[in-house]
């Protein structure tokens, strides 16, 4: 059997300010410390290789029971970074109230346990954390009934239950927006946007849900800032950007206005920003967009964004989403520039990355090696999207590679394979549900080229496609290509023999 890589991935997980604070704190321990032999050690790799590590610690009597050795440090750097975190969050202080009053009420030392409440309360009630309270409001209660029995009845416990209801009340309804939530993330994680009736039937289906179209229906702060968000998100799911934009700058404010929660919601906060950068992007305004890239890359490290998982999703947006944006602009060199300036950046966040951010980075980056005219580079990164049978996330990012594999086959001169790809593409096009045409028109356009000799009768071909792209592009729906690849400035660099980068900067500075 495998070793396993837990234990490996978990040390290779902490900062320096975890690794600091767990030897510190392993230092006031008595006794000896073999699991820090092993966790210096394991630390020094840079990939987990337990026959080394047996090898170097042959001479050591614990090496004769390493797993229980390896489970005994897993647990206590779980139980330092338990500590480490445990003033940062209020969901961590109100985990430690409740034991503190908990062990106070035990004591019978119910005045000390009243003070301890309050704070508790009143912290739960700042963050509106409502599970919390209503375990809060629960010790309230028994609390009461131990001071009705000495004689205190200054606390009015019909309160307590209406507050009790309230937190119910506002629980519940959190969590039908978190279920909402869920449906319109599981639209656009797979498909990037609406491509046919059902699926935007689906999503404005929920668009016109009662929580979410009705007036007053979020019952919180947390339940109103989910509530525009899924409003953008189905906005930006049908590309109705301008409402888009409208409801993700409504979340903003709500954030921004409560600096507690918005702690609290830093992935919502990422992304709300996130969402607003493609709604400058598709309006063409790329220095708003660009300011909202440098905003979300100032959130690196500040609280409520210091986790590894928030850092890793700030970073992977400053590359990737930076890369789209030159690209986009016809800046192929600079985002080149980029990649080799934060080679060693990309390489370390890569693995721990979600498949999502690995394969929108594989198809940027070959995107960016298309522009620079670096075609069998971007081949490579390409084949690595086209060689995964995924199914069921970002189809359109699976469907928009097989356009650009075939631009970089037609620039390589491929011709002879360039056909049987088309006919690849076209097989899986006619697979996947979806109501655009552009994708098929051009798919076919390239299949022509790939039989044409002779160059004039190419010319032809050029200006057939581009003639019927122009027809198409007039529908919304069907521009979604060119945020992906300008087929358009394509074409017209063959018809024009112009540089392919030079029409995409004209195209972004007339826009």
């Amino acid at each position: 059997m495998k070793p396993s890589n837990e234990l490996f991935d978990l040390i290779h997980s902490l900062t320096k300010s975890e690794k600091r604070f767990f030897k510190l704190s392993s230092s006031i321990q008595s006794g000896e410390k073999n699991y820090l032999k092993i966790f210096d050690f394991i630390d020094g790799q840079d990939e987990y290789n337990e026959a080394k590590l047996k090898d170097y610690f042959s001479k050591e009597r614990f090496v004769k029971h390493l797993p229980s050795e390896k489970n005994h440090l897993y647990k206590l750097i779980l139980k330092s970074l338990r500590h480490f975190y445990g003033e940062q969050s209020a969901s961590s202080i109100l985990k430690q109230e409740l034991k503190n009053i908990e062990i106070l009420f035990n004591k019978a030392l119910f005045k000390e346990c009243k003070k301890f409440l309050k704070r508790a309360k009143r912290v739960a009630a700042e963050n509106e954390q409502f599970y919390y309270l209503i375990e809060l409001l629960s010790w309230e209660k028994q609390l009461t009934e131990e001071l009705y029995e000495s004689g205190d009845f200054n606390v009015d416990l019909n309160k307590i239950i209406e507050e009790e209801r309230d937190a119910i009340e506002k629980l519940r309804n959190l969590a039908e927006y978190h279920v909402l939530y869920s449906r319109i993330n599981a639209i656009f994680r797979s498909e990037g946007f609406t491509r046919n009736d059902q699926e935007r039937a689906t999503v404005n289906e929920i668009a016109d849900h009662y929580l979410i179209k009705g007036k007053n229906t979020a019952l919180s702060i947390r339940a109103a800032s989910i509530c525009y968000y899924i409003k953008g998100l189905c906005a930006a799911t049908n590309r109705s950007f301008t409402d888009s934009y409208t409801f993700f700058n409504r979340t903003k404010e709500i954030l921004d206005n409560n600096s507690k929660i918005r702690v609290d919601l830093g992935k919502r906060y990422i992304l709300t920003l996130f969402h607003l950068m493609r709604c400058y992007i598709d309006d063409r305004n790329f220095k708003m967009a660009q300011e909202l890239l440098d905003e979300i890359y100032s959130l690196k490290g500040k609280k409520g964004f210091n986790s590894l998982d928030l850092s890793l999703k700030i970073l992977n947006i400053s590359i990737i989403d930076q890369m789209n944006l030159l690209n986009l602009q016809g800046k192929f060199e600079e985002a080149k520039d980029l990649l080799d300036q934060r080679e060693k950046e990309i390489e370390k966040i890569f693995e721990k990355s979600s498949k999502e951010q690995k394969i929108k980075f594989l198809f940027n980056t070959a995107y960016t090696f298309f522009g620079v005219g670096m075609y069998k580079d971007a081949l490579k990164m390409l084949n690595d999207i086209l060689n995964d049978n995924e199914q069921k996330l970002r189809q359109d990012i699976y469907s928009f590679s097989r356009i650009l594999n075939l631009l970089i086959h037609f620039e390589l001169e491929n011709y002879e394979f360039l056909e049987y790809s088309s006919n690849s593409a076209i097989r899986y096009l006619n697979k996947t549900k979806r109501d655009y045409q552009i994708e098929t028109v051009f798919v076919k356009q390239m299949r022509k080229l790939a039989r044409t000799a002779i160059k004039l009768e190419s010319i032809s071909i050029y200006q057939e496609t581009l003639y019927e792209i122009h027809q198409l592009l007039n529908d919304e729906n069907e521009r979604v290509i060119l945020d992906y690849i300008d087929i358009e400035s394509w074409l017209k660099s063959k018809i024009m023999d112009k540089s392919f980068v030079e029409l995409v900067r004209e195209k972004s500075i007339s826009s």
